[in-house]
């Protein structure tokens, strides 16, 4: 049961985040006006461009699904009182990993490889962010440190082997692996044209809420991600927590990495570099690390994405502007979190207790 104090906290998680996106638009208005745009006429084109057709929220849904995935491998973690950002390391290794599955079982039954490919993502991508969990519990690294620096070593690596021991020799302008048969990539839901991918991170993002939830894994996470000192008190092992965490929330990300290997590119290339992990990381912010809150933002943000293409041409604008909507808006996330728990509508009032002079009988 939701008591007053619990619907008061709820109000204050959905109205600071919607004012900071609200304010988030303001400022890209002003950044549109700067370099000669009109605002409104821009927020137009990107309303169209992912959500005015069906076919353009379809394309939304397309990048939805890995941002739901990849916000995962930042939101689980920060329940844990870690902020890891090596989201986009993780989707690479996943992608890696799930194309290595799915050339090494290419004669197996569709299913059979695409099952394969899905636990070669999900092992790979949990242990490159497992590595981060390890490096935090038992050398004391800074987990947003090592995370940030691995997605480099991980790009560093799809580089190598898609130039070296993977690549395929027909790939000549742009290096690749070998393709996957096209019997073993991810179909598309019936009627449309969003892939299978968009299942797994429903899927995923709900399994992850009743996980935290739900779940005595999840209290045990929660209570150390709260004071991780009287949890070490209480006797939770805090060692098992941060590496079970670690190694699901890379899984996640892994998974994503094998839906755009599977479902998009057809191969490993340097086309997975494509920033789905860093906006991962705006999404889980934005949601504040609510794997359900998830989904709605990775739909909102997938169709930011969508929009870069008709700036460009209906604007004049780069391209990459939708980068700096996204970098506004990760701002003034940041700063909104400051501001939960300073607004008096969102506390519970003070009990005030009247006390009145009992009558003295002699």
């Amino acid at each position: 049961m939701i008591n007053r104090h619990n619907w008061r906290r709820t109000l204050e998680a959905i109205c600071i985040p919607l004012a900071a996106l609200f304010f988030s638009l303001v400022l890209f208005g002003v950044f549109c006006a700067a370099v000669g745009a009109n605002p409104f006429g821009v927020y137009a084109s990107i309303y169209k461009a992912a959500f005015g057709s069906w076919r353009a929220f379809q394309n939304t849904l397309i990048r939805a699904a890995p941002l739901m995935l990849t916000s995962l491998c930042t939101a689980l973690p920060a329940r844990l009182g870690l902020i890891i950002i090596g989201n986009e390391g993780a989707l690479v290794i996943g992608g890696i990993g799930a194309v290595a599955m799915g050339l090494a079982f290419g004669n197996a039954p569709p299913l059979v490889v695409q099952l394969a490919m899905a636990l070669g993502g999900i092992i790979c991508g949990g242990l490159w962010i497992g590595a981060v969990g390890a490096l935090r519990h038992y050398r004391g690294v800074n987990e947003t440190i090592s995370s940030l620096l691995l997605n480099y070593i991980a790009i560093a690596l799809l580089n190598h082997l898609v130039g070296g021991p993977m690549r395929d020799p027909s790939s000549l302008n742009k290096p690749s692996s070998y393709p996957l048969a096209e019997v073993n990539m991810l179909g598309t839901l019936p009627g449309t044209r969003v892939h299978y991918g968009l299942i797994y991170g429903l899927i995923a993002c709900i399994i992850a809420y009743f996980l935290i939830q739900r779940t005595t894994f999840g209290f045990a996470a929660r209570t150390a991600g709260g004071n991780i000192r009287a949890a070490r008190i209480a006797g939770l092992p805090v060692g098992k927590l941060t590496m079970a965490i670690c190694f699901l929330a890379g899984s996640c990300a892994g998974l994503a990495g094998m839906v755009e290997v599977a479902a998009v590119h057809g191969r490993a290339n340097e086309s997975l570099n494509s920033n789905y992990g860093y906006s991962g990381i705006l999404v889980a912010f934005i949601a504040r690390h609510n794997p359900l809150a998830a989904t709605l933002v990775s739909i909102l943000v997938g169709g930011i994405l969508t929009s870069g293409g008709i700036l460009q041409r209906a604007h004049q604008l780069p391209d990459a502007t939708v980068l700096v909507f996204q970098g506004l808006v990760f701002l003034v996330v940041m700063y909104s979190e400051s501001l939960y728990g300073r607004f008096a509508i969102f506390k519970e009032p003070a009990i005030t207790v009247s006390s009145q002079p009992s009558a003295v009988t002699v």
